[in-house]
């Protein structure tokens, strides 16, 4: 009974350094989602987003071809999506991505290459509560499709061309000033005056051009 009760009030003690520990952290920190994660706080953070993911996830194989159509395909779409956080080139150097905490990892890099096919497509699909990681399951087939397909693109993130990088800022979503811009440009180029004759481009919330 005795060593019983000592236990528990170990695990208690230890639970309540825990607490008292991570408050002290934010206290001394703060919750700015700008400041960039220290060495601890990114474990803690990458360990929790793995044991996330279902175990049933992990095992998951790819249902589409790794042909070259495919890896484009997911080229195209991450251009389109993901690029606005993650960049074109998979290392979240941007300033939405900077603005976020977690940070995107660099998925260049091994902490994203070594998860499974599986665990990709269902970060892809669900998310991941209390990031910036939304989940863009469509719960139909096509989208699933289109997950694979982003997870072929990811795998060839590594050796990603400078061409296949410039391709893919044609295809990144504008801003509603670089659609001005463009609009006036064209017009100049067609011998028309600079005037309010360029109606202004759609508003645009800040949250970022996700369908």
């Amino acid at each position: 009974m005795k060593v019983a009760l000592k236990a528990l009030l170990l695990l208690a003690g230890i639970g309540l350094a825990s607490v008292a520990g991570v408050v002290i952290y934010v206290v001394g920190t703060g919750v700015s989602a700008r400041d960039r994660p220290g060495a601890i706080e990114t474990f803690v953070a990458r360990n929790v987003r793995n044991a996330a993911i279902a175990w049933r996830a992990r095992t998951l194989s790819n249902p589409v071809e790794r042909a070259p159509e495919a890896v484009a395909d997911g080229r195209a779409h991450f251009a389109d999506h993901c690029a606005v956080c993650h960049g074109n080139d998979g290392s979240g150097e941007t300033e939405m991505g900077q603005g976020l905490w977690p940070k995107p990892p660099d998925m260049r890099l091994g902490e994203t290459q070594r998860l499974s096919d599986g665990e990709l497509f269902y970060i892809i699909e669900q998310g991941i509560r209390f990031t910036g990681m939304p989940g863009f399951a469509t719960g139909t087939p096509e989208g699933e499709a289109d997950s694979w397909r982003l997870v072929h693109f990811i795998r060839h993130l590594p050796d990603i061309t400078d061409a296949e990088l410039e391709e893919m800022e044609s295809l990144n979503p504008r801003s509603p000033a670089e659609i001005r811009q463009q609009m006036l440009e064209e017009q100049f180029l067609r011998g028309g005056e600079r005037d309010a004759a360029v109606p202004a481009p759609p508003h645009a919330h800040p949250g970022g051009p996700h369908d």
